[in-house]
């Protein structure tokens, strides 16, 4: 970024970094340039300076990275979720209702799925199940019978006898049927255990919605009965004579839905499987719509794979509009809506922050004032290049430095010139392709070549975390996340930057960020001080990041802590985890810490036998490597 004479405010940063579009009404920047963190969307009287709670931190003896949680904006989103379904069915004349089954996969952490039954409580909020784990997490943890307990995924034996054994105990606990032969074995199970239970049926649909994960619905989708089976499915319950056993039609379209008119298309198919199942004399009340709802993580409200082209309300009254026309014309009962949103609830709960490192840049050291004597033809051409560089001859000049460029290289890597001459062949680029990029911003029509000089010259920040642990979706989908410092946001940003982290790893970096007109592979950041933190926050992280990430050079989880904000903008630690330990991650890759520290412990005595080491230095060695192994996996200052 070019320096600017006119005063930078906080209101520029917001429109640089695009808070006002992402932030769900949850974050804005305060006028002294601190990020803000509201407990609900819009209560700015009662804001947090995300910096504050960053000190607090460091304070508490937590070192960065951290992720930082806070247990209002989860309140808040379950509460609008269901208000919002609620108001919608009002204002429609919805006779049925609403309830939310938050699934499990999408956070598992114990911390999470404790606050989404307790906010939920009081709107009978329930939980999904796609596994015997999840199954038993949910079972040691739900309370409210009146609250759904969904089922998914494969189920063995096992995984059937628990989900009977809490319809047993009271709790509302669908088995859905995933795969033609799971039916006669809950019905075999059911007769044994001596329970009935509650069925529902997973349905393939035709609508397949678009984005990263549309093979997960549509007629291609690995999970759920075609409509040959779902007959199948009818007529061995009816000879059963537990056709009254089907309570639920269920469906999934995919995660992260963009376009609302494929999740309306979708719900209107599901209604037509919905009204066949009644009329053959199932007595089902639940539509269970799946997962979708998506996060718009770019703020562009538009139908891309980072955003969504609706709102919350949109949406609600979208599926209520579609459920409505498609049952009341056959005169079908409005049947309990269910939605399995997971990544909308917890997206914005989220925010991981992580500290600069160091900084490189790409800065050619000065030129000489005339080029030695000996300098290939390649090098006198590119010196006469930059000489003759003004604003008329740009594109001449970048496509003549950068032929030169590889004839320099192509000499060198024949053995004909000295690596001192390719050292000045790269200073007299760098230098050439820095001025280009200066006299470029005065076009008034730069073409893309000029465009991409900044992304380019852009600076290598290098952080305190991991992408492959922490926001394993940027790399592994390339999943847009909003990425900005937490203060300074008074000031000027006037560095591009790309974020690398410490990992080993190549692909261990942030180069695509958030812009107005789609995308840029850069990221406007600020100088930094000496002896000073800079701190960078990357948000709505809450959603699949922190299961799915990876031990990418054996970084493990980091430290996470819970805030609760208070009233008038005070707030409260509420939890603190500490991340994984060298120790801990050495375990989880099978290896015996006691064991290893024993083995190190005999090397250290050997090499005083030896000679090379004093007894006190190997005392210090030994202590050197015991305080390594209890140690935090990141960079400790």
């Amino acid at each position: 970024m070019g320096f600017s004479m006119e005063r930078w405010t906080s209101s520029k940063s917001a429109d640089l970094y695009g808070v006002n579009e992402w932030s769900g009404g949850y974050f804005h920047i305060a006028e002294n340039g601190d990020m803000m963190v509201l407990p609900e969307a819009g209560a700015y009287d009662r804001g947090v300076s995300i910096a504050s709670v960053a000190e607090g931190i460091r304070e508490r003896g937590f070192t960065m990275p951290v992720l930082l949680r806070v247990e209002n904006i989860l309140d808040a989103q379950i509460t609008c979720l269901n208000e919002t379904f609620r108001a919608a069915m009002d204002e429609l004349g919805y006779h049925g209702s609403f309830l939310g089954a938050y699934p499990i996969k999408v956070n598992q952490q114990q911390q999470v799925v404790e606050k989404i039954t307790e906010y939920g409580s009081r709107y009978h909020h329930g939980l999904e199940a796609g596994s015997k784990a999840e199954l038993i997490a949910a079972m040691g943890t739900m309370r409210d019978k009146k609250a759904v307990l969904i089922c998914n995924g494969y189920k063995d034996e096992e995984f059937i006898d628990l989900g009977l054994y809490a319809t047993k105990m009271g709790f509302t606990c669908i088995l859905v049927v995933e795969m033609p032969d799971e039916l006669p074995l809950i019905l075999e199970r059911s007769k044994q255990l001596s329970a009935k239970p509650i069925l529902g049926i997973r349905i393939k649909l035709s609508t397949q919605a678009g984005g990263h994960w549309a093979e997960s619905g549509g007629e291609r989708s690995i999970f759920g009965l075609n409509t040959s089976q779902i007959i199948k499915a009818v007529d061995l319950l009816s000879e059963a004579n537990m056709l009254d056993c089907l309570k639920l039609v269920h469906y999934h379209l995919g995660s992260q839905i963009s376009n609302i008119r494929e999740i309306r298309t979708a719900v209107n198919e599901a209604c037509r499987v919905y009204a066949g199942l009644v009329r053959e004399g199932a007595q089902v009340e639940y539509l269970d719509l799946g997962g979708g709802l998506a996060v718009d993580y770019d703020g562009s409200q538009s139908n891309f794979l980072s955003s969504r082209n609706y709102t919350i309300k949109e949406y609600c009254t979208d599926i209520i509009e579609a459920v409505m026309t498609s049952l009341d014309e056959e005169g079908i009962p409005h049947p309990i809506i269910i939605t399995e949103s997971g990544r909308a609830l917890v997206a914005y709960y989220s925010v991981l922050l992580f500290n600069v490192l160091d900084v490189t840049r790409f800065r050619p050291d000065p030129l000489p004032a005339t080029l030695p004597e000996d300098s290939p033809s390649s090098l006198e051409y590119m010196f006469q290049a930059l000489n003759s560089l003004n604003i008329r001859n740009i594109q001449e000049v970048l496509n003549d430095v950068i032929f030169y460029r590889d004839e320099t290289r192509r000499l060198f890597h024949n053995g004909e010139i000295t690596l001192r001459q390719r050292s000045l062949g790269e200073q007299l680029f760098w230098t050439t392709i820095t001025e280009v990029n200066r006299l470029a911003k005065d076009l008034k029509n730069p073409g893309p070549e000029l465009t991409d000089l900044d992304r380019v010259l852009a600076d290598i920040y290098h952080c305190n975390f991991s992408v492959f642990q922490s926001l394993p979706d940027s790399w592994a989908i390339e999943q847009i996340f909003p990425v900005m410092p937490i203060h300074r946001l008074a000031e000027e940003p006037t560095r591009n930057a790309i974020i690398a982290d410490i990992t080993c790893d190549c692909d261990g970096k942030i180069d695509q960020f958030i812009d107005k007109r789609g995308m840029r592979r850069y990221l406007a950041l600020h100088e930094l001080r000496p002896y000073e933190e800079y701190t960078l926050g990357v948000f709505l992280v809450g959603a699949y990041q922190e299961t799915l990430g990876d031990l990418h050079n054996l970084l493990g989880d980091t430290n996470v802590v819970t805030i609760r904000i208070l009233e008038g903008g005070e707030f409260e630690f509420v939890s603190e985890q500490e991340g994984d330990t060298v120790a801990e991650v050495l375990a989880y890759v099978q290896y015996d810490p006691k064991r290893l520290f024993v083995s190190f412990r005999k090397a250290a005595e050997q090499a005083v036998r030896k000679g090379l080491i004093t007894a006190q230095e190997r005392r210090e060695i030994v202590a050197a490597y015991e305080a390594g192994l209890r140690g935090y996996t990141y960079f400790e200052q």
